[in-house]
């Protein structure tokens, strides 16, 4: 696993195809959370730390997906916690855990 204590604001964010992915703004769990201002639509994107294939001795970042793809993922897990977000409002809203009676249908 790669030591996180290691990455640094500021440092460059490589795909593993050597395309430029951006720039770290700060680590948010095990997250790099990359400037808006590198963004080419101005917003954070955030990579998941497990992408991270090593950190090069100059501090860049090197992931294991190649650059679009790390994005991507990113993204897709955005929509999944939002879907699952979704989901469980509904649910909650079919099947209110002080409901005996519905409690009773879904054992």
């Amino acid at each position: 696993m790669t030591d996180l204590s290691r990455i640094k604001p500021h440092a460059e964010v490589i795909g593993a195809d050597g395309v430029h992915v951006g720039i770290v703004d700060e680590m948010q769990g095990a997250k790099l959370k990359l400037t808006k201002s590198d963004s080419p639509d101005h917003v954070h994107h955030f990579i998941d730390a497990g992408l991270i294939a090593d950190i090069e001795p100059s501090g860049a970042i090197r992931l294991s997906a190649n650059g679009d793809v790390a994005v991507t993922l990113e993204e897709l897990q955005a929509e999944r916690t939002a879907d699952d977000a979704r989901l469980d409002e509904g649910l909650e809203e079919t099947f209110p855990a002080s409901d005996p009676v519905s409690a009773k249908h879904i054992t």
